[in-house]
């Protein structure tokens, strides 16, 4: 029983790993939606739609929410399944994380470059490598997670009048002790001879 669930938050991780599915359950959060909605919202094909809300189905991160007839055929909407909060090993899967990451980056950069700053609405940027208790880091990350479903339940359909377009990435990690690499903004070298010289004139 502990393989198959490890293979499957394996399989939910590889999942989440591609921009368009993580954009797919920042819109399924808010509503049900079926493919064909989803392409219009996203600006891709239904096909290329379905097969991707398919993964995330099969993956177990999205249910099927209601099918209604439309047009003389049945239409599928989905919504995000329920979120775990419960603490369970890291998934054994560095390739998985690896693109999961890259996937996060592509949507930062993508968020980032739409960011739109308003005096009314205060943003946050956070940026850290601390070293902390285990007991503080437990609380803050489940502190980080509960903010995050609460977030997530306040969610609503794109584009309802009075809300407001907003964009979150949240990646907490403990990190290796050993093999601290310095920033590629820090000096490893001395300046050249020159450099010193013009410096000290």
């Amino acid at each position: 029983m502990a393989l198959e669930d490890e293979e499957r938050r394996i399989a939910a991780l590889r999942a989440l790993a591609h921009p368009l599915r993580l954009q797919m359950l920042s819109l399924l959060t808010g509503a049900p939606m079926s493919a064909a909605e989803l392409g219009r919202e996203l600006g891709s094909s239904q096909a290329l739609a379905s097969y991707h809300l398919r993964r995330l189905s099969d993956a177990g991160l999205v249910e099927l929410a209601e099918e209604r007839s439309r047009r003389g055929g049945r239409e599928r909407r989905y919504r995000v399944a329920p979120v775990d909060l419960d603490r369970r090993p890291p998934v054994p899967d560095d390739e998985g994380h690896a693109l999961m990451l890259e996937a996060m980056i592509e949507q930062l950069r993508r968020r980032g470059a739409q960011r739109a700053p308003s005096p009314d609405l205060p943003d946050l940027t956070v940026d850290a490598e601390l070293w902390v208790e285990p007991g503080d880091w437990a609380r803050i990350r489940d502190a980080v997670a509960e903010a995050m479903v609460r977030l997530h339940d306040a969610a609503r359909p794109p584009r309802q009048p009075g809300t407001v377009r907003v964009g979150v990435t949240a990646l907490l990690f403990p990190m290796r002790a050993s093999g601290i690499m310095p920033s590629p903004a820090t000096p490893t070298e001395a300046p050249p001879p020159a450099a010193t010289a013009l410096e000290g004139s």
